[in-house]
């Protein structure tokens, strides 16, 4: 059982050495999961305060060693103020890695995720930054919350151009849970 502590310390710093490296100087605060993410929970979340104005949440348990690994990258989530609604919102995300790739460009509906006054319907997924950890090169999935007019946008033009825009009206990264859509004239 030492060994496998001993390894899963290892793992955690070196993980966040590596994010540390892409998101600021250290990160601020971890959200550990009721339930072990290998068995079965979800997963433990650490906070960022110094990459954006706001936080940036993002799972600690996806990635690690060759052949350890549960998934090629982390999720990530930034808002413009701390809630617990962005940590937990990935937290619970991550055991659904286990059954499917999340790939960028792909969308998801957390309607029933969102609180019943959000404007926000879908996630878009975004390859954010990249890392390294044990040699090997992981990715930050952004997890960009998203009306509902923007996902049909998205199915209508592909993910990139919503993407565009959503960087053209100052919205990317951040996943404002009360905001209007955008416009969406071509």
């Amino acid at each position: 059982m030492a060994d496998q502590d001993d390894d899963w310390e290892e793992v955690w710093s070196a993980r966040a050495e590596a994010l540390s490296r892409v998101l600021g100087p250290g990160h601020d605060e971890v959200f550990h999961a009721p339930h072990p993410f290998a068995l079965g929970g979800q997963a433990d979340v650490v906070a960022f305060y110094h990459h954006v104005p706001g936080v940036v949440y993002v799972t600690a348990e996806l990635t690690g060693k060759p052949n350890a690994c549960y998934a090629d990258y982390e999720l990530m989530i930034c808002q413009r103020s701390a809630t617990d609604w962005g940590a937990n919102i990935i937290s619970r995300l991550a055991p659904y890695t286990q059954q499917a790739y999340i790939g960028a460009g792909e969308s998801m509906d957390i309607d029933s995720a969102t609180p019943a006054e959000s404007r926000i319907k879908a996630f878009v997924f975004d390859t954010y930054r990249t890392f390294s950890l044990f040699g090997r090169e992981f990715h930050l999935r952004l997890c960009l919350g998203i009306t509902k007019p923007e996902l049909q946008f998205k199915m209508e033009h592909g993910a990139e151009e919503l993407l565009a825009r959503l960087k053209s009206h100052g919205v990317y990264p951040y996943t404002d849970l009360e905001r209007e859509s955008i416009p969406l004239d071509a």
